[in-house]
């Protein structure tokens, strides 16, 4: 059975663009009907180092997958790209961060569903209300202005096709 999974796709090193797109191209086997959010520049929270600005969008589609075939399909692409797992939160060519799938919840140490940080990052809600404005809380923005103005540091560069 089919359920609705947003995703979120970031990159802060080398074709950033690219990388993006290389990622929408190949989840679009997955669902050729997936919509993707506008593309924000976004400030690095969160870093262990100084950092270059990600790119950052939100993908939506449907799929049969489960969270843990999604999380496979994720690694895989991440590593398509030649990013390399050594630093927590440390720069990448690709990260793609399960948001919601369906109305499931998982808590697993390597897994969790939905993302846990995500009504903590602008840079997931900006291009997460884009697509779907039910899915973000309606004063998000006042909140994260008042506890980590940083993450609002959100510039809309354009749209992938």
């Amino acid at each position: 059975m089919s359920v609705e999974i947003f995703l979120g796709l970031g990159s802060n090193i080398g074709d950033r663009l690219r990388y993006l797109e290389l990622a929408v191209r190949v989840l679009r086997g997955l669902d050729p009907d997936l919509t993707v959010s506008p593309v924000y520049e976004t400030a690095p929270i969160g870093t262990p180092e100084p950092q270059n600005r990600y790119l950052n969008c939100v993908v939506r589609l449907e799929s049969d997958l489960s969270a843990r075939q999604l999380l496979e399909v994720a690694h895989g692409l991440e590593e398509l790209t030649g990013r390399i797992r050594t630093v927590r939160n440390g720069p990448r060519q690709l990260d793609i961060d399960i948001l919601l799938v369906g109305d499931v919840q998982i808590c697993e140490p390597d897994l969790v569903v939905p993302h846990p940080r995500m009504s903590e990052r602008g840079f997931v809600l900006a291009p997460l209300e884009d697509l779907d404005a039910s899915r973000v809380p309606a004063n998000w923005r006042d909140r994260l202005a008042e506890t980590d103005p940083v993450s609002l540091d959100l510039r809309l560069v354009g749209t992938l096709r």
